[in-house]
């Protein structure tokens, strides 16, 4: 065999080596690249489990949160004292004979039809009316005070009145025979006290002024 041929041979040898070297090559890219492929999806995954996660995290704690506040606000404490529903019969006039209140002020039970009208008041309003008045969203303010007291009276009055000036639905009266000085009253709730006491009056009138009592047909 000549040197040319040799020579011929050998390139052959050369180029199908050099082939064999870029299919392997290539061979190698496209499996680092399907490996790369993979270890991306892999990492996509991790944050999509990661983003569901705290997502339902944020779901739960929102919703303890509403269930929290639901819960507080059933069990917080209401102003004043709860006094057994006497129910909300009408009778036809004052002087009509019905069971007794159960309490002084009254808080609920046998009323007639009309309302004392919000205001001021200098003599005392009939319970069977009051009544009324609670059962249509008011709040009744009465003051006890045989021997007088004016300073109190003006403290009342001053309170009372900023509530007449927003059309809420209030009244102030004298009310002899309670066992005590003043006394708040709202459909079967009371809160009766000796000292004036602004705060609790305003924290009892924002929760009970305005909510209506009657009995819905069904």
């Amino acid at each position: 065999m000549s040197r040319r041929q040799i020579q011929r041979r050998q390139d052959r040898q050369d180029k199908r080596q050099a082939r064999r070297e870029q299919r392997s090559g290539k061979q190698g890219q496209r499996e680092d690249s399907i490996e790369e492929r993979q270890r991306a999806e892999r990492s996509r995954h991790r944050r999509r489990i990661i983003i569901r996660v705290l997502l339902g995290l944020f779901g739960v704690l929102i919703l303890a949160g509403v269930v929290w506040g639901i819960v507080a606000e059933l069990f917080k404490e209401q102003p004043g004292i709860k006094i057994p529903d006497l129910g909300n019969l009408h009778i036809e006039t004052l002087d009509t004979a019905h069971e007794s209140y159960n309490s002084l002020p009254p808080t609920s039970g046998p009323h007639v039809a009309g309302v004392a009208p919000p205001g001021i008041y200098e003599e005392q309003i009939p319970n069977e009316l009051q009544v009324h008045n609670l059962e249509d969203a008011f709040v009744n303010v009465h003051y006890n005070c045989p021997n007088g007291c004016e300073a109190l009276v003006s403290q009342l009055t001053a309170i009372v009145q900023g509530y007449l000036d927003d059309d809420r639905r209030i009244l102030l009266e004298p009310y002899s025979g309670m066992d005590s000085k003043i006394a708040l009253t709202a459909w079967t709730r009371i809160d009766k006290f000796d000292v004036f006491d602004e705060s609790r009056i305003r924290k009892f009138v924002e929760a009970y002024e305005g909510i209506d009592h009657h009995v819905r047909s069904r």
